[in-house]
């Protein structure tokens, strides 16, 4: 099995990221289980605005598509900003929008039998709220989601520390997270061995 994290860190590489870091801790536990992956920061590819599969020349969407359609499990990883998603992940969800018109020889979009999961970072409260959003829109798009399909870290109301800087990763996000892994893997694994019906 395949996993793709797409991180929607609004910093392009090399800033450090605390969604880069917790998706790279949800990565970790899907390795446990025999599933190999993929991490890509969005912000570090020319994603075109539009619900499109292809934008036009320059955009970096199509070879990130092929990715998650290559992948098994989709793992969106955002920061709370304004109590909403990333810009970044909007964009991504806007651009799998053109997934529901696109489908297979059985006329099921091509993301049925695909897992999505959710990872949020934020120093405010508001991760519910988010992978809700999240949720929905990968849901809409025809994803699956696992009972747990979210991880998330929110540090206390007006301080200044972000997940990227905690010493050690506290035991209700490590557990959350292999939770989410664990559950993810086994729906996607229940997915490939029988498909949703055709249309």
């Amino acid at each position: 099995m395949r996993a793709l994290a797409l991180v929607c860190t609004l910093n392009a590489s090399p800033a450090p990221s605390s969604s880069q870091r917790l998706a790279e801790q949800v990565m970790a536990q899907f390795a446990r289980h025999d599933v190999r992956g993929e991490i890509v920061r969005v912000a570090d590819h020319d994603v075109r605005p539009g619900i499109g599969v292809d934008m036009g020349e320059g955009d970096a969407w199509p070879a990130l598509r092929e990715k998650v359609l290559a992948a098994d499990i989709l793992l969106i990883a955002t920061p709370i900003w304004l109590g909403h998603p990333s810009s970044v992940c909007q964009r991504v969800l806007e651009r799998l929008n053109a997934e529901s018109s696109e489908t297979d020889d059985q006329g099921r979009p091509h993301t049925y039998g695909k897992v999505a999961a959710v990872a949020v970072v934020g120093n405010e409260d508001g991760a519910h709220k988010v992978s809700a959003d999240v949720f929905q829109g990968l849901n809409d798009v025809g994803f699956s989601l696992a009972p747990g399909a979210v991880t998330y870290w929110v540090g206390e109301a007006m301080q200044g520390t972000d997940y990227q800087d905690l010493d050690e990763t506290p035991e209700a996000v490590a557990s959350t997270t292999e939770a989410l892994a664990a559950n993810a893997v086994h729906l996607a694994r229940l997915l490939s061995d029988r498909p949703y019906p055709a249309s």
